[in-house]
């Protein structure tokens, strides 16, 4: 039999969370003379959902690009788990990004895509999927935008990563379709840690209030909503409406 102290347990614990943690310390990137990001922290966890919001330019698809590695930094630190990620290999399963632009090839169906991205285990989950059903047998060139912004979603989080990135989740689709990718996000979020950064701010304080703020180079943890409009990126009325 094997006995185990508080000390040894409390260690265990501590080992396991850093096991689930990304870990992104000392980012740093400049044009120039212009600084985009600053000496930029942020951790998140398996589990968790974490929000980036900040005016456009901000630098914001800089950082998410960073992270997963397609983007060069000045000097950036970035860990998952107990690997270190310098290049989009190091991160292979363990971090995916969304861009904001579309990434799917033309030529060949959905459903021939979704083969080719995703382990067999999770293909038949999407494939069955009420939005994608009726697109299977059609090309990427042939959809809509919001056609092609739900495919690409439902390809990012099923991967095997245990860290999804997601830049501009809702440009393109429907409000219906927002809401939609809302709760889908929500029902995996025990699963996999998410950092999401999207223009349309109410959707992505619908997802989480663990909101970082990402202005003139500096992130910043917003510990109340209120906290957007005394920096000037929400206004009273917004404030108002988020709170109906």
């Amino acid at each position: 039999m094997v006995f185990y102290n508080a000390a040894g347990i409390n260690q265990f614990a501590n080992f396991s969370t850093h096991l689930n943690t990304l870990h992104i310390d000392s980012v740093t990137k400049s044009y120039g003379h212009k600084n985009v990001l600053s000496d930029i922290f942020l951790t998140c966890k398996k589990g968790e959902i974490l929000g980036l919001i900040g005016r456009n330019g901000s630098g914001k698809s800089t950082l998410l690009k960073i992270v997963f590695g397609t983007e060069k930094p000045d000097t950036k630190f970035v860990k998952a788990g107990n690997k270190i990620i310098n290049t989009v290999s190091d991160g292979r399963n363990l971090i995916n990004y969304l861009p904001q632009d579309n990434f799917l090839p033309n030529g060949i169906s959905i459903k021939k895509i979704i083969n080719l991205f995703l382990e067999a285990e999770d293909r038949e989950v999407v494939m069955q999927n009420k939005h994608i059903l009726p697109i299977l047998k059609k090309r990427n060139e042939h959809l809509s935008v919001g056609e092609k912004r739900i495919i690409e979603i439902l390809l990012i989080i099923h991967s095997k990563a245990d860290f999804i990135l997601l830049d501009e989740p809702f440009n393109g689709v429907s409000p219906i379709m927002r809401n939609y990718i809302v709760k889908y996000i929500k029902k995996l979020e025990s699963k996999k840690g998410f950092i999401i950064t999207d223009h349309d701010y109410e959707n992505v304080l619908k997802l989480t209030k663990k909101v970082s703020f990402l202005q003139n180079g500096y992130l910043r943890q917003i510990n109340d909503i209120k906290d957007l409009v005394e920096l000037g990126y929400m206004t009273e009325t917004n404030l108002s409406h988020l709170s109906k």
